[in-house]
């Protein structure tokens, strides 16, 4: 019926019949979702206090602890659980101190199915949200601007950061442009044993050629034109830390000898010197480009490729892990409002499908800028589709004058999304052959919120299949 993502409900009554009877309803409505039951008070806390449960079914009127008493305990330890309170026509003004006192909402007894499902729906939807945001503000505030994501490559990545940051040896961090290889650099670094000795970033692409093994190692005085001083290199800089070669794949051939000399013999020689200086320090590289291939074309050492290359990471492009985008997107909307000086503003569901959508060849950097964009464009409270219109130039901010703003705005927002929505839905389903599940998993949303998009277009998924 809804996509639950296995969470857990929790059925309180003290009449047991009645609390098994409303158990086995939900199992079969929300199969996807572990349903407990508790037959008083005391025995609801036992549950609450071992498991992680999103959404609490009680009776208000129980012996012992009552149901109000139990509401507020169970708030006061989960502040993401939703509470739905069960009240006799007769009790509904103790029902309304529930909900001020937290509950999400309540139902009446007798019960009606339909109304308790809508209202089990919605209330584990607002549990996953809220605890979407909780896991949000904790790697925020854990992270920073570290790596954010909760799929499977990503937590598969970090498990990887762990493992090779607890040794000494060379790393070679790949990945398309934007996927946050410098972050994953520091984050290596951080977590080592040399967190607290000197870190040393070199990005090679922004020194030339003729400068790089100057930079890198040092030089004398005298050993060019210019070499006024004795010159101490970025190596000797990093001795007893940690250096980052950023984008390692574009430097020149003589260069890449020099630096297997470091490499193999933990020595440096500064350029236009005949001694060498012993140096411990550990390298990290980094690099966008194909070095295997690189290899093959006699344009990067093999040599050299395979002393860096001793523990690599593999950094997964955003096109393959479309289920971080909407805490991507979030997070990136409230640092751009951070930086714009303006209240936070909420992401609208379509907008989180539109961006789910995106191929996103720019990875995590291109939808930072977005998210830049969409907060200067978003004039309310939320970033709906209209500041995506303007932001990727579809329409000017006073566009449509003929014809939008002869409407009421609300009106007029409602044709803008509606449109949206439809071309969005018919794309996706046409791109995953009329597969729902398969929908919901690349756009971010809900099974049945993508359901409902065809019911309210009047579109068949079927439509869609392909033969």
């Amino acid at each position: 019926m809804v996509e639950t993502n296995q969470q857990k409900i929790l059925i309180v009554d003290d009449q047991e019949d009645f609390a098994r009877g409303i158990k086995r309803l939900i199992e079969v409505a929300f199969p996807e979702n572990e349903v407990l039951a508790a037959f008083n008070g005391e025995q609801a806390l036992a549950v609450l206090n071992s498991q992680q449960i999103s959404l609490m079914v009680s009776d208000l009127q129980m012996p012992g602890m009552s149901g109000l008493e139990l509401l507020k305990t169970a708030l006061a330890q989960n502040d993401v659980l939703s509470a739905v309170m069960l009240t006799a026509h007769g009790t509904v003004e103790t029902a309304v101190d529930a909900l001020k006192a937290g509950a999400y909402d309540f139902v009446t007894k007798p019960i009606e199915q339909e109304n308790l499902f809508r209202v089990i729906s919605k209330g584990l939807e607002r549990s996953r949200l809220l605890e979407e945001n909780r896991l949000l503000r904790a790697q925020i505030e854990q992270h920073k601007d570290r790596l954010l994501g909760q799929s499977p490559l990503m937590q598969q990545l970090k498990q990887s950061i762990g493992a090779v940051a607890r040794t000494d040896y060379n790393v070679l961090i790949m990945g398309e442009s934007g996927t946050g290889k410098e972050l994953v650099a520091g984050m290596v670094r951080d977590l080592s044993s040399r967190a607290d000795k000197p870190y040393v970033t070199v990005n090679c692409t922004a020194i030339p050629e003729n400068l790089l093994e100057s930079e890198l190692f040092g030089h004398v005085k005298g050993a060019f034109s210019g070499a006024d001083n004795d010159r101490e290199g970025l190596f000797l800089r990093a001795d007893g830390g940690t250096i980052l070669l950023d984008e390692i794949g574009d430097i020149p051939l003589e260069t890449q000898a020099k630096l297997l000399r470091v490499l193999q013999e933990g020595e440096i020689r500064p350029v236009g010197s005949d001694t060498s200086k012993n140096i411990d320090v550990r390298v990290l590289a980094s690099t966008n480009q194909d070095l295997p291939q690189r290899v093959s074309e006699k344009t990067f050492r093999e040599d050299l490729y395979h002393r860096l290359n001793v523990l690599p990471l593999n950094l997964p492009p955003l096109k393959q892990r479309t289920g971080d985008i909407p805490l991507l997107a979030r997070y990136f909307a409230q640092k751009a409002c951070i930086e714009l000086g303006l209240p936070e503003k909420e992401l609208d569901p379509a907008v989180v499908g539109h961006l789910s959508a995106q191929s996103w060849t720019g990875n995590v950097r291109e939808l930072q800028n977005t998210m830049r964009k969409l907060a200067v464009f978003s004039t309310g409270e939320s970033i709906t589709m209209l500041a995506v219109d303007l932001a990727e130039g579809k329409m000017s901010a006073d566009a449509g004058s003929d014809s939008m703003s002869s409407l009421p705005y609300k009106e007029a927002k409602q044709q803008l999304v509606d449109s949206f929505s439809r071309s969005y839905i018919s794309d996706l389903l046409s791109r995953t052959g009329g597969n729902v599940s398969e929908a919901a998993r690349n756009s971010g949303l809900s099974r049945v919120a993508v359901q409902k998009m065809l019911a309210r277009f009047d579109l068949k998924s079927s439509l869609f299949k392909k033969d």
